[in-house]
This record gives structure tokens, C-alpha cells and sequence, in this order.
């Protein structure tokens, strides 16, 4: 079954690597793909009814990381296609469910908001569809576990495609817990530095007491800008979509020069801290 689930994961590849190639989340491109490679087929040969199940299992588990993160909006949407399509032509009756794990629920929701955001509503169709026929089994585990089992562990990094995962933007890797705290400890050294220099009465009130949570705002609102016409222009079509894709454009620049000004400041305040130190 290993060897089957192995083969079974490289075909849904396959598949999501054509899907992604056509740079669109629309249901009737992944749909002719799937009938170009005649996907549906992928449950024949099997007639014993016991295997019919095992398989139905073992290829919606294959399945079902696609549609999940890490990997890019475009995946995601494929791997719910593709979960969708194999729920409807699988040959076991009752049909196998596809095992949601709670932990991911959070995940699926955001990905519903962010294709009615976009306006992508054939991926909040299909989505729908398997929740209101009942495709979901809501499970504490992706996989059902077995008592004293033992399974051997596919390292992470080996099992996920670079092509398919969601690039890091740049706000992202600039901004981290660490750096935050390290700014607000040197935000609080700088304040105090200052007040022991200047006497109360020629203290100027110069250190702004809510610059790290506004650095931190400014960096996500620029994030959330960027990230929305990704998702748009899945559909350049549309000229409302593509009105709003050069509000957001035209406002994201100006959270980056904000972003780029409070970089300054944090520079300035490293090179006071240095002067002042030097001079104790």
C-alpha cells in the first residue's frame, strides 16, 4: 500500500503541476485537465471491494495535504478540486470521507474568505458542496492512528514541491518576535538614555511611545495589500477586479515608504545609542 500511496501522490502532482502551468483557479480548467489525463480512471483495475476502500483512503490522504499549507493559493485551490473529484468517482458506496483534522479548520476557512475576497466563488462552490453532501469526516487526526503501530517517517522537506509552496514575502522575513523584542528592549534603553542626558525643564518628548506595535502594523497592512492582487490576478479579466488591484497597489506603496521612514528612525536611534555609550 505504501508503493501504491507513493504513486498515487506522484500522479496528484502531475496533475496540480499542469493545473499550475495555466496560472488560473478556475474549476473548468482544472476539470478539462482532469479529463485530459483521464484522472478519473485512477480507481480502475481494482475489484475486490475491500481494496476498492483501502484505495479510496490511501488517495484521498494523498490528496489532502495539497489543499493545505504551506503550499501557494493556487495549490491549495487544485488540491480542493482534486479532492472533489476523486470524492465524486471513487467506486465504494458508502463513499470514503475526506478525514478533516480540527486543527486544520482554521486553514480552510481562511482559504474560503480569501476566494470571496477575490471573488473566486467557483472555489467557495466546490467547497460548499463537499460540506453540504457530507464529503468531510471532522477528525482529532488527519490519519487514523493505530494502537502500537509503528510508521516510518517521511522527512518533511523531501515530501513538499519548492514550486508549490507559498513564497515568503519580504515583510514577512523582516518582521519576527525576535526582532520585535529586541527593537522594544532598544526603543526603552534609548528613552531612558535620553531622559538621564537632558534636564527635565529642555526634555524633549522626541521618543514615540508606540512605534514598535506601529512598525509591526504598517509591515502587515503592507503584507495584507500585496497578498490580495496575488490572488486577483488569477482573473485579469475583470475590470472592477482590476480597478481595485491599482487602489491596492497605490495604497501598499505608501504603507512601504511608511515601512521604509520607520527603518530610518530605527537606524537613528541605533546611531544615538552608540554616541551616547561612547561618551560614559
Amino acid at each position: 500500500m505504501e508503493d501504491l500511496q507513493a504513486q498515487a501522490k506522484a500522479d496528484c502532482e502531475e496533475l496540480l503541476r499542469r493545473f499550475q502551468e495555466t496560472q488560473s483557479v478556475r474549476y473548468e480548467i482544472f476539470s478539462k485537465i482532469w479529463r485530459e489525463m483521464k484522472f478519473s480512471d485512477i480507481f480502475s483495475g481494482i475489484t475486490a471491494r475491500h481494496e476498492k476502500r483501502a484505495f479510496s483512503r490511501t488517495i484521498l490522504d494523498s490528496a489532502y495535504p495539497f489543499f493545505l499549507p504551506p503550499f501557494s493559493f493556487q495549490i491549495r485551490v487544485g488540491g480542493l478540486y482534486l479532492l472533489f473529484g476523486l470524492y465524486q468517482t471513487q467506486r465504494v458506496s458508502p463513499p470514503e470521507q475526506v478525514r478533516l483534522a480540527l486543527k486544520d479548520w482554521d486553514e480552510v476557512k481562511k482559504l474560503e474568505k480569501d476566494a470571496v475576497d477575490a471573488q473566486h466563488y467557483d472555489v467557495v462552490y466546490v467547497l460548499r458542496k463537499l460540506e453540504a453532501c457530507g464529503a468531510f469526516s471532522y477528525t482529532a487526526m488527519p490519519q487514523l492512528l493505530a494502537f502500537r503501530k509503528k510508521r516510518k517517517a517521511e522527512p518533511l522537506s523531501s515530501s513538499l514541491r519548492e514550486e508549490f509552496m507559498e513564497r515568503t514575502s519580504r515583510p514577512q522575513e523582516l518582521i519576527n518576535i525576535e526582532l520585535l523584542e529586541e527593537l522594544s528592549n532598544v526603543h526603552k534603553l534609548y528613552d531612558n538614555l535620553k531622559k538621564s542626558v537632558f534636564s527635565p525643564a529642555l526634555r524633549a518628548d522626541l521618543v514615540r511611545a508606540d512605534l514598535v506595535p506601529q512598525l509591526l502594523l504598517s509591515v502587515t497592512s503592507v503584507w495584507r495589500c500585496f497578498r490580495l492582487p496575488l490572488l486577483l490576478c488569477f482573473c485579469p479579466q475583470s475590470s472592477r477586479r482590476a480597478e481595485l488591484l491599482a487602489a491596492i497597489k497605490s495604497k501598499a506603496y505608501g504603507e512601504a515608504a511608511e515601512v521604509w521612514l520607520f527603518g530610518l528612525i530605527l537606524f537613528t536611534m541605533y546611531f544615538f545609542i552608540l554616541l551616547i555609550k561612547s561618551f560614559y
